[in-house]
């Protein structure tokens, strides 16, 4: 399983919390951050390209997310920021084979899928 997620729970509004995606072998793909909420349509909310490390926001998560690259490439994290009931969902991590600038915030070309790590966002 090349993508395995962890860090979801429960937080209150305007609280954080950080998602990991262990993402094993896979050197030359975008790692993506998508979220479903019940009822909703899957949405990318940040990816960063393999490349150069450059990450790249949805936004309604601007300024509130980041997305790092670490342990030698084999770890991305989600620092998530002042969280409101709308970003309460299901967040998987994805990866898809990318080695041109930017990364993608769309599904379309994705290789492989997390099993998601559940974020509830409530008083």
């Amino acid at each position: 399983v090349p993508l395995v997620e962890s860090g979801g729970g429960l937080v209150q509004p305007g609280g954080s919390l950080t998602l990991s995606c262990v993402v094993s072998e896979l050197p030359h793909y975008a790692v993506i951050w998508f979220r479903q909420a019940p009822g909703k349509e899957r949405e990318g909310v940040s990816c960063i390209n393999a490349r150069d490390g450059s990450a790249h926001y949805a936004d309604s998560v601007k300024g509130r997310f980041t997305m790092d690259r670490n342990n030698g490439g084999n770890t991305t994290s989600l620092r998530m920021t002042d969280l409101r009931p709308e970003d309460a969902g299901v967040y998987y991590c994805a990866a898809d084979f990318w080695v041109a600038e930017g990364c993608p915030l769309d599904s379309y070309g994705i290789d492989y899928w997390g099993l998601g790590t559940p974020v509830t966002v409530s008083t």
